[in-house]
């Protein structure tokens, strides 16, 4: 196997397009594009990103949903040598000012149906131009038509002019332009930067290189080797593509030489039929999405029968949906564990064994990790709870423009940088780990992760509200709903948990709307004032007890 460590992704991608040419790469929408097909798209994107003033270095914001626009997008700005900043498409202008400033992005690849958003945000951004682009875009022009004329193919309202520019178009115009010689850097220089949630207030940008998403994605693309080849894998990508979780363990076959199938949405009876049309032999998603497929109606009229490797990641996997999933399919549902920071897996469970109930995985080859006290960071032993802390070769050593989240995230042991994921766990005596608790104030929902102070300070800034307290309440079918305590200013009347929930739709994305809203005369706060959150979770433990 070649040296990952000093290649870019787009050169290992290029070989495999190479030796690959024919074979589907991309599954999209009943489509297929091959290997060929998508290098050919990618260089086109490349090129026109080129013709208009984007250089290496440059960052480029990815803001549309799943799709073969997202992967061409994609590789088109590593093949330019770019910076690709992915984020979610449900994100709001709020969102969309923040990263575009925080990252100093000046181009952004949007969907059509948020082309709204994107120009209601350029005024307080940098960015300089706009490329707009339709979900049926580069699917066979017979299924366009179709999609359009049965009003099946969501369409909003974009204009073009200097500056937005109109992304089938781009691609129609560049196709077979001669473009430099692919000479992206590649080894540590930065790649991509991932958004995560946390503690704080503002999303953190996590810089990723080329050799630390090469290492982490190969490894964890090919966990599955033991069941089949890696290159006669095909992967049904549940999940978002901004996402490490679908990028790692989806987006990473296109290094290997698999196929991809995405969906721009979760459809779960489109899912089903792909699964049994293109005989998917791996299956990517969150503990709820399990839920959902073994709860559905519809499910028995389907031959799933193709899957071999089914991964959960994003959240820790309740033990009787696993259980139910065996006793339904014959095979488990394989848990990892990582985070944005780690490049994604930090332990996965190996498919050549039968893994322990409840247990995340083991530790992958490219990762080493220590059990500390939180504390003191002192190591505890075998079987012991403490804070896993998580190096490797090419770590993230900091935050984007965050020294004071990068101080407390990122610490120096033994000359090594360890990143603190304020998870606590424990390892068994043959390398198993298990997850216990979290040691920081945030909130798990549907795979999400996302920041309890966040919330709060949305809720805060509504006139009517003088103090506030959001944690996540245990849920059998999503991880955590986000449940508000709310204490309103005494002279305060009439406002209701509605009012509040549709103050936070302003602001914040969809999946981070408060799911609960209960109002307090007080809240409980520490002898110098510091909000107890702690025993707000403990209140809700008890009543769930009860």
């Amino acid at each position: 196997m070649p040296d990952l460590s000093t290649q870019s992704i787009y050169s290992v991608f290029a070989e495999t397009a190479e030796r690959r040419a024919d074979h589907p790469a991309v599954i999209y929408l009943g489509s297929r594009f091959s290997y060929r097909r998508v290098r050919q798209l990618a260089e086109a994107f490349a090129a026109a990103l080129a013709g208009l003033g984007v250089t290496a270095g440059q960052k480029v914001m990815l803001y549309i949903p799943n799709g073969i626009q997202w992967v061409v997008a994609w590789l088109g700005v590593q093949r330019l040598g770019a910076v690709v900043v992915p984020i979610t498409p449900i994100y709001t202008p709020h969102d969309i000012t923040y990263i575009a400033n925080d990252s100093g992005a000046e181009t952004i690849v949007c969907a059509d149906t948020n082309f709204g958003y994107v120009t209601s945000a350029l005024p307080q951004t940098g960015l300089k131009r706009v490329i707009f682009s339709n979900m049926a875009d580069l699917l066979p022009a017979w299924k366009r038509a179709f999609g359009y004329l049965f009003d099946v193919v969501p369409r909003g309202r974009t204009e073009r002019g200097a500056n937005a520019h109109a992304f089938h178009r781009l691609i129609a115009g560049s196709v077979g332009q001669p473009l430099a010689e692919a000479g992206a850097p590649g080894g540590s220089n930065i790649a991509e930067i991932l958004y995560t949630g946390g503690t704080t207030k503002f999303p953190k940008g996590v810089p990723i290189s080329h050799a630390f998403f090469l290492a982490s994605a190969d490894e964890q693309i090919r966990i599955s080797a033991p069941l089949f080849a890696p290159e006669d894998n095909v992967v049904m990508g549940n999940a978002p593509l901004f996402h490490v979780l679908g990028q790692t363990c989806s987006l990473a076959t296109l290094l290997v030489g698999g196929s991809l199938i995405i969906q721009p949405r979760i459809n779960l009876d489109a899912a089903f039929d792909a699964i049994q049309r293109f005989r998917a032999r791996t299956m990517i998603g969150v503990p709820a999405l399990y839920r959902m497929i073994l709860e559905h109606s519809r499910l028995n009229q389907y031959d799933l029968s193709s899957l071999k490797y089914c991964f959960s990641g994003g959240d820790v996997l309740p033990t009787d949906l696993g259980r139910r999933w065996q006793e339904k399919f014959g095979h488990p549902i394989r848990q990892g564990y990582g985070a944005t920071e780690t490049c994604g897996g930090v332990a996965m469970c190996p498919v050549e064994c039968d893994n322990p109930p409840k247990s995340v995985g083991r530790v992958v080859p490219s990762k080493q990790v220590k059990l500390v006290d939180p504390n003191d960071l002192r190591e505890v032993g075998t079987g012991e709870p403490g804070e896993l802390l998580v190096s490797a070769a090419h770590m993230v050593k900091a935050y984007l423009n965050k020294p004071e989240e990068t101080a407390a995230a990122f610490v120096q042991i033994d000359g090594k940088t360890w990143y603190r994921t304020s998870d606590i766990m424990s390892m068994d005596a043959e390398g198993n780990l298990f997850f216990v608790d979290r040691t920081v104030d945030t909130i798990k929902h549907k795979g999400y992760r996302i920041s309890a102070s966040e919330v709060e300070s949305t809720l805060q800034e509504h006139p009517a509200v003088m103090a506030t307290c959001v944690v996540g309440v245990p849920d059998a079918k999503v991880g955590e709903r986000i449940k508000a305590y709310v204490v309103l200013k005494q002279d305060v009347k009439g406002i209701s948990g509605y009012d509040l929930i549709k103050w936070c739709r302003n602001t914040l994305a969809p999946y981070k709307i408060p799911h609960y809203i209960e109002f307090r005369d007080m809240l409980p706060k520490s002898k110098v004032g510091k909000l107890l959150r702690r025993e707000i979770r403990d209140e809700e433990k008890r009543r769930k007890e009860v």
